[in-house]
């Protein structure tokens, strides 16, 4: 692993994390909130594509917006869907949750007040978040289908992209693959196996200081 490059080890952990599932129709799509806002845009056009009859946004402020945005994650994203042509009628807006497990969570909590009982979902999130989002469903709903998805955007555009650097892009997903490995043992996801290349390119990462976005194990 020593001889490839960042950026090639970088790809391992991003194509891990991209589950690239097919979508199908649903009763809902939720879109969970972040600093990207390409999540709402692909959240929209499934809407509008008729995939599912109503779309939920779910954010508060995250660990890269808060103190950034003055509005909150769920807000912003419906008011890009606003544009985009979705009608409001359609629109659910959670903005409490602060992290993964809160934005599925509440997003269902806030559906059943609204007499919402959806038998199957579309989730929307970053590429590098399919495979923690989908952990984390099958932890909390493992009897509800959840189809996952995410904007198509490689990781050599993703930087260029959304104005976050390309070190800080490679941290974001050394700290979401370390969650995988992490959060079964904490009980707050269900275990996914681990290839060895992409162990051997996490741990490379992290030898080579990539270590920001790490939580204590």
């Amino acid at each position: 692993m020593k001889d490839k490059t960042t950026d090639e080890l970088a790809k391992i952990l991003w194509d891990y994390n991209n589950l690239h599932q097919v979508v199908k129709k649903a009763d809902v799509i939720i879109a969970l909130g972040s600093h990207d806002t390409r999540v709402a845009e692909r959240g929209a056009e499934l809407y509008l594509q008729k995939f599912a009859p109503k779309i939920l946004f779910s954010g508060g402020f995250g660990r890269l917006t808060d103190g950034n945005w003055t509005k909150s994650e769920a807000e912003i994203f419906s008011d890009i869907a606003f544009k985009m042509g979705v009608p409001k009628k359609d629109v659910v807006i959670e903005n409490k949750s602060t992290n993964t497990e809160e934005n599925l969570r509440f997003s269902m909590d806030l559906l059943k007040r609204k007499n919402i009982f959806p038998s199957s979902v579309i989730l929307v999130h970053k590429p590098y978040m399919e495979r923690r989002q989908f952990a984390t469903w099958e932890k909390l709903f493992p009897k509800i289908k959840a189809y996952i998805t995410s904007p198509y955007i490689s990781y050599e555009d993703y930087s260029s992209e959304t104005g976050i650097s390309k070190k800080d892009t490679i941290n974001i997903v050394v700290g979401d693959t370390q969650r995988v490995k992490l959060y079964p043992k904490r009980g707050f996801m269900i275990f996914q196996e681990i290839p060895e290349i992409v162990s051997e390119a996490f741990d490379e990462l992290v030898n080579r200081g990539f270590i920001e976005q790490l939580v204590k194990d």
